[in-house]
């Protein structure tokens, strides 16, 4: 869990105008000394709490001592996201002021009710909505497709960190029930099955065993999955890690796709499934090769790529006019775990963030699921978890 430095420097000079400004509101408006106290000696404390959280071991540090940091960095956001929701809003109501009018008064009690709502908001999207899965159906027409895979069923999930639940396997054992009740034909997972080290799924195995599907359970690395986010001690122990995160999803009957591909055998007829390992935009490192993954794209056999990040399909497939791809499937993005109305921050990240696009040409359809877990905030406010059914038609 990296916290940039530049960006939390701009954050904490953010965070001490918006006390400043409280404060001086609370000196000028309010009779009694006792507000402007609270305000005083609250911020005193959050940024002495915010300092300590900080200074804890990120990267080095055990996985508890990650979801500490993790939720207690929840805490001083969530506070301060409503402090600056007040701020904004009483700004706005002192405009008038400038012109020797009074205040708009009832302009900064909306302003105080809307600060309620983000803050409960927020932990509403902590607490129940992160928990709240929905599934998604979507058909997908490949014109080309095998007479045998008409209607077949892929379902998707992606993202799971399963590190941010601890040992808490009561969602990813619900999920996995949730995932066998739709009777799947085919079961893939886009990438992210931990955070930061392979150790974080050793609880969540059990459950996950329990996936079940005609024609198998898929996955494929995402960007978590290599240890680059944490330290060790030489790169031989990352490695390791990485191949334990491997094993440890064999052993419990999937099949991870290492710059692979597995040829799906159905009746008389067959398609393609490709699993790149990740590819993305900076900074995420790349690991994998399309081409090595499946040498000839313009081959008459139907194909589906998995690949965790979707500026891979920005970057190889969609202007690929000869690649016979039927359809991409990604995660990565997880909505920036807040969607309102439809709408996401991610699409300022990610011209493709969430849900089914096409190219210009219609020729290479891509679904990107926004996830099931949670990284950095424990939250998702909108952008509920999700699981996606995917069912390919002929026409």
């Amino acid at each position: 869990m990296r916290v940039p430095v530049f960006p939390l420097i701009i954050m904490a000079i953010i965070c001490m105008a918006i006390d400043f400004y409280i404060l001086m509101a609370a000196v000028k408006r309010c009779k009694s000394k006792v507000p402007a106290r609270i305000q005083m000696f609250s911020e005193l404390i959050l940024y002495v709490f915010f300092i300590g959280v900080l200074c804890l071991p990120r990267e080095s540090g055990s996985d508890d001592m990650l979801l500490t940091v993790m939720w207690s960095l929840f805490v001083v956001i969530s506070i301060y996201a409503a402090k600056f929701v007040f701020v904004f809003f009483d700004l706005i109501a002192s405009i008038p002021m400038l012109f020797k009018k009074p205040r708009l008064s009832w302009l900064s009690v909306t302003g105080g009710c809307l600060a309620l709502i983000t803050f409960l908001a927020m932990w509403w999207g902590a607490l129940v909505n992160r928990f709240r899965v929905q599934v998604n159906e979507v058909e997908i027409v490949v014109p080309d497709l095998p007479d045998s895979f008409d209607g077949f069923r892929i379902v998707q999930i992606s993202d799971l960190h399963t590190g941010t639940y601890g040992a808490d396997t009561t969602f990813i054992s619900k999920l996995v029930d949730q995932v066998n009740a739709l009777n799947g034909d085919m079961i893939v997972f886009t990438g992210d099955i931990v955070n930061r080290h392979g150790s974080e799924v050793v609880p969540h195995l059990e459950p996950l065993s329990r996936l079940d599907a005609d024609f198998g359970v898929y996955s494929i690395l995402g960007n978590h999955d290599y240890g680059d986010y944490s330290t060790w001690e030489s790169e031989a122990a990352k490695q390791a890690d990485v191949d334990a995160l491997v094993a440890a999803q064999r052993s419990i009957g999937w099949d991870v796709l290492l710059n692979e591909h597995r040829i799906i055998h159905c009746g008389p007829d067959s398609i393609a499934l490709i699993g790149v390992e990740n590819v993305g935009d900076p900074p995420f490192k790349i690991y994998g090769s399309l081409a090595d993954s499946y040498p000839n794209l313009s081959d008459p056999l139907t194909k589906i790529l998995l690949t965790h990040n979707p500026a891979h399909w920005n970057q190889e497939i969609e202007n690929n006019d000869s690649a016979k791809v039927a359809l991409t499937l990604s995660g990565h993005t997880h909505a920036m775990q807040m969607e309102i109305l439809g709408y996401s921050p991610a699409v300022f990240r990610y011209s493709n963030w969430g849900g089914l696009y096409h190219d210009a040409k219609g020729k290479h359809p891509l679904y990107v699921n926004i996830g099931t877990g949670t990284v950095g905030l424990p939250m998702r406010l909108g952008a509920t978890p999700e699981i996606t059914v995917l069912k390919l038609k002929k026409h």
